[in-house]
């Protein structure tokens, strides 16, 4: 039997969305209102709440309070505009399992959903070390290189010091600056993410060290940055190869000196924080070239950590595929036993360019497909089984188009490929969701499949 959700949003185009993202995998209810949110709770047991924090009749925070009084046990999730996130801290000190800030990432939501429900949340992360170093915090592999991995993250995580994590889109860097905060002595204080791609780059200083009322057009009352939010806990800066030249001084002032000023404002606020950077662009590089200041980069690379790809660790391969089978054959409700020995070999052979979120992505694919004891090869991928047919052509297969024409070709290859998910089409093309959608809008690709676009007519 699927599990249940409740998605709570007076917008009726999000309520779309998630409805979309998630029911493929869940059963899904959804409430416009607070009030009607309420009243299907008395009447429906949900696995999960997911709740919008401005709702017309009351807001998240009130809403939490009053389902934790009749279900005090319920994962409840925030989603808040980058503009109210000291609320949604303030609605986790009050029991929220968690918060995502608007735009939704839906690859990030689905994974949170997924880990509260299951209740692999943090207490439970920290007592899943077993002792052979084949998983830790919701990291598995038990290659060599992934046992360096958990070493290191015993070894620094009761520490304050700054660690850099490089590696590949997909390797699961977040996961490793998790573990490190969920293993450390800051595990009970905020575990703050920063996402350098995706804050618009006119809102990031205001939304990293806040500012004060009148600071600027708009600025009505005081608003506290996301530096001020983690204060006791860990500031997790993901793809810091793309922040802001401008913007780099300034962090580097304020890992110096533990203090910062908020925008519009001469005082300092000091707070207490531990920082953990990810990217998947090589800094050192990037520093030859001017584009990150070599300053910053020293203060940053205290501790690296390198997660391999999935290339490179094909012997965590099995692992990984039999631990996404558990989870999905459980979400999605299906009594799969396990997964035909061809298969592990095809998906030990393939060379997963989309890395560890790839190879969940086709496991979860394969659960819904199957409809027998073991997943075989029928439910997965061609690609998978015969590399060669999707990914080599000749430049004789373009003649007659321009690059234009080509990216367009491209792109719809993958958004059939992904049954039109552009969240997996842009991991298939190496690109983020954003400039995905981007390039759709120029190609004019529209957002909701063409019946002839899947076909592959023109």
């Amino acid at each position: 039997m699927k599990r249940k959700i409740l998605l709570i949003d007076d917008e009726i185009n999000i309520l779309r969305v998630l409805r979309a993202a998630l029911g493929k995998t869940y059963e899904v209810s959804t409430a416009k209102t607070a009030k009607e949110a309420l009243s299907i709770l008395t009447s429906e047991k949900v696995d999960l709440i997911l709740s919008d924090y401005k709702l017309p009749d009351m807001d998240g925070i009130e809403l939490l309070e009053r389902v934790r009084e009749e279900l005090p046990d319920t994962p409840f999730i925030i989603i808040t505009a980058y503009g109210t996130i000291e609320r949604a801290v303030e609605a986790m000190k009050k029991g929220a399992y968690t918060y995502l800030t608007k735009p939704v990432n839906l690859d990030v939501l689905y994974s949170i959903v997924r880990e509260a429900i299951s209740g692999d949340g943090p207490s439970q992360r920290n007592s899943k070390d077993n002792g052979d170093n084949h998983q830790l915090l919701n990291l598995l592999g038990k290659s060599k290189a992934m046992k360096e991995v958990f070493t290191t993250i015993k070894r620094v995580s009761k520490t304050d010091a700054r660690v850099l994590i490089l590696g590949e889109t997909g390797t699961g860097k977040e996961l490793v600056a998790r573990a490190l905060h969920y293993s450390s002595l800051r595990a009970c204080k905020p575990f703050i993410t920063i996402d350098c791609t995706t804050i618009p780059k006119d809102l990031l200083e205001s939304e990293l060290f806040g500012y004060d009322k009148g600071a600027f057009t708009c600025a009505y009352e005081d608003k506290v940055g996301l530096i001020e939010m983690a204060d006791g806990g860990t500031l997790f800066f993901d793809e810091i190869g793309d922040l802001e030249y401008s913007l780099q001084k300034k962090l580097l002032r304020f890992i110096q000196e533990k203090e910062f000023s908020r925008v519009g404002s001469n005082k300092k606020v000091s707070v207490d924080v531990r920082i953990i950077a990810a990217t998947n662009r090589d800094l050192e590089d990037a520093v030859k070239r001017g584009d990150f200041r070599a300053d910053l980069f020293y203060r940053l690379n205290v501790i690296s950590i390198h997660i391999p790809p999935l290339r490179e660790r094909k012997e965590d391969i099995p692992l990984l595929a039999q631990h996404f089978l558990e989870i999905y054959r459980k979400n999605i409700g299906k009594d799969i036993k396990g997964i035909e020995p061809e298969v592990i070999k095809i998906l030990t052979d393939y060379d997963w360019p989309g890395n560890v979120r790839e190879l969940e992505n086709v496991i979860e694919r394969a659960v819904i497909l199957c409809n027998y004891d073991l997943i075989t090869r029928d439910c997965i991928p061609q690609k998978l089984i015969c590399p060669s047919d999707g990914g080599s052509s000749s430049i004789e297969d373009y003649q007659g188009f321009n690059l234009l024409d080509i990216e367009r070709k491209v792109i719809l290859s993958a958004l059939n490929e992904s049954s039109w998910n552009q969240s997996m089409a842009s991991r298939l093309l190496g690109i983020s969701r954003k400039q995905l959608r981007t390039k759709m809008k120029n190609l004019n690709i529209p957002f909701v499949p063409d019946p002839h676009l899947r076909s592959g007519k023109e």
